[in-house]
């Protein structure tokens, strides 16, 4: 049938079952807004206040749901503001596909009204990026793009398209998911890339299994692909089987109950002793979906300096890249422990496990009588929320209370920038999650820096009746960089003060939401039960001490036990 090419491009994205899209329209773009407008109600579009929370809400979308999230965006800044979207997502392998339209054919490379090259801008922060000149290459375009998203190390992919493009009329022929592989052109073009994720080898996995046999202190790393693959029921099984304790990194929270008790807790810079000591102590470490980021394996000489070790991981590029390994195994972090379940048996290491949980694997934080601690308000907030809330953050010492304080029972439940290390990337995600999940509650963690970034998000809140509760750890400074500025650079708090407005209340009630504040813990027991019981979202701002600390630390590039701050 005949179609323009905004109509191919929604009658493609319903082909992939998207059924949500985050966006901000513009000149360029308006061919598919039109388009959109036609369709009524067979996709859902969510205006949000600005693109790159557009971004973050198709992230949270599929972080929270596993499937691939869309946003839209116009050309030119339309564009550029998606960027540090795109990079979050490229750094904790979150499959998004970012829509953009660009200025005719005509006019690209003329530095026209709104142009800009941004499939060269984001070449370095995407799996594969497009630029489309022809209406004819379109629907294979799409297809492509979502394959190449969804498989292997998910990721995101952009499509630029003309503006033109949209406008001409094209051939479009309807395709089920399941053939787009089987098609002549396209399928020749997705046969250029490793869609399918490889086949472990028998050999390595059968290595792997004489090597947990041989092993005494046999320790397990937990990273995001474990999350990414949704193999969370199958690692539960594999860690119980051989009964060896379990680290998680940000990225692998939910991957294991966190109240499991092989959890050691979070490793790395913020680990728990019971973690970092067992890394350090162990004869055999197992690195699964982890791929031993600088906030891991801090000194890379001296990380696991006893253990053989281990890495289980579906992009070869990460084998060695970071920590050099004794054995690896690429694949599909699921696959490779099916096939490992069925040679490795029932094993005990009780007194390995007597040693690393010798050690405190939760910090417990001083309490000071008149004053609202983080401790006191996370603590509050798992008595009172709902077992199965979604959890999302923003970056800095909250996200690292809240890890701490949460125990994470499935992938994505926690929607967290682990990587990119993104200052305001909650509320977006918020949006994404609330928007896929409506009967779940979903909680925003930030802290007042953070929350500056993208408050302006507060009117996708109230505009599409979300009840998102945001609970900002105002200590009216930003916290984790005046953390090391204390600790680190002797006291000299260079630009880190936040003594300045929003009244984060007032800012609350303006956009029409709830706004509560709190100083202790009666008054933040009473608000949040206001704000769980509202139809609306709600603000709490909760006044913490400026000089609240993350512990335990471990000092950039020292050595994993090295805590400066225990």
């Amino acid at each position: 049938m005949q179609l323009n090419g905004a109509r191919i491009l929604l009658e493609c994205l319903k082909e992939q079952g998207v059924d949500t899209i985050f966006g901000y329209p513009g000149g360029t773009i308006l061919n598919v807004y039109d388009e959109l407008y036609k369709m009524g109600d067979e996709i859902h579009h969510v205006l949000t206040a600005h693109e790159q929370g557009a971004c973050h809400a198709a992230d949270g979308y599929a972080r929270s749901t596993g499937r691939v999230g869309v946003c839209f965006a116009t050309s030119g800044p339309g564009a550029t503001n998606l960027v540090t979207g795109i990079a979050t997502a490229y750094l904790d392998s979150s499959p998004i596909v970012a829509i953009t339209c660009n200025v005719s054919t005509g006019l690209i490379g003329k530095d026209s009204f709104q142009e800009v090259d941004i499939t060269g801008v984001t070449m370095p922060i995407t799996k594969c990026n497009f630029l489309v000149r022809s209406v004819n290459n379109l629907a294979d375009t799409v297809r492509e793009a979502f394959a190449i998203a969804r498989s292997g190390r998910p990721g995101p992919v952009l499509i630029d398209i003309a503006k033109d493009v949209t406008a001409q009329m094209g051939e479009y022929t309807p395709m089920a998911r399941k053939n787009h592989g089987k098609s002549g052109h396209l399928g020749a073009l997705m046969q250029r890339y490793d869609f399918k994720p490889p086949e472990p080898d028998g050999d390595d996995i059968r290595l792997l299994a004489d090597m947990l046999r041989q092993s005494e202190k046999p320790f397990i790393i937990c990273g995001g692909g474990v999350v990414r693959s949704r193999a969370h029921e199958i690692f539960s099984a594999f860690a119980h089987r051989v009964d060896a304790p379990v680290a998680l990194t940000v990225m692998g929270a939910g991957a294991l109950s966190g109240t499991d008790p092989l959890v050691t807790g979070m490793i790395g810079m913020h680990g728990s002793q019971a973690s970092n000591i067992a890394v350090d102590e162990c004869d055999l470490l197992l690195a699964i979906g982890c791929r031993f980021s600088d906030r891991v394996a801090l000194k890379t000489d001296t990380f696991a300096q006893h253990a053989k070790i281990v890495q289980i991981d579906i992009d070869r590029s990460e084998i060695n890249k970071n920590v050099q390994t004794d054995h690896h195994i690429v694949g599909d972090a699921g696959r490779v422990l099916e096939l490992l379940m069925e040679l490795v048996p029932e094993m005990h290491h009780d007194a390995w496990k007597a040693e690393v949980f010798s050690h405190p694997r939760e910090t417990i934080y001083d309490e000071h009588p008149g004053c609202l601690t983080p401790g006191q308000i996370l603590g509050a907030i798992v008595s009172a929320a709902p077992k199965d809330s979604i959890v999302s953050t923003d970056v800095g010492q909250h996200q690292m209370w809240a890890i701490q304080h949460f125990h994470f029972d499935y992938p994505g439940q926690l929607l967290t920038s682990g990587g990119f290390g993104t200052m305001g990337f909650g509320l977006g995600a918020a949006i994404g999650a609330q928007t896929a999940f409506p009967n779940k509650r979903v909680l925003h963690i930030t802290g007042d820096g953070s929350f500056r970034m993208n408050c302006n998000e507060l009117s996708t809140v109230q505009y599409y009746g979300l009840p998102i509760i945001t609970v900002i750890f105002d200590n009216r400074t930003l916290g984790m960089v005046r953390q090391w500025q204390t600790l680190i650079y002797g006291g000299r708090f260079s630009q880190t003060t936040l003594d300045r407005a929003p009244d984060f209340v007032r800012l609350a009630e303006a956009y029409g939401l709830n706004g509560f504040r709190a100083s202790s813990l009666e008054e933040f027991e009473t608000v949040f039960q206001q704000a769980l019981a509202s139809p609306r979202g709600s603000v709490i701002d909760c006044l913490i001490d400026i000089d609240e600390k993350v512990r335990p630390m471990v000092g950039g590039g020292s050595h994993i036990t090295d805590f400066m701050l225990n």
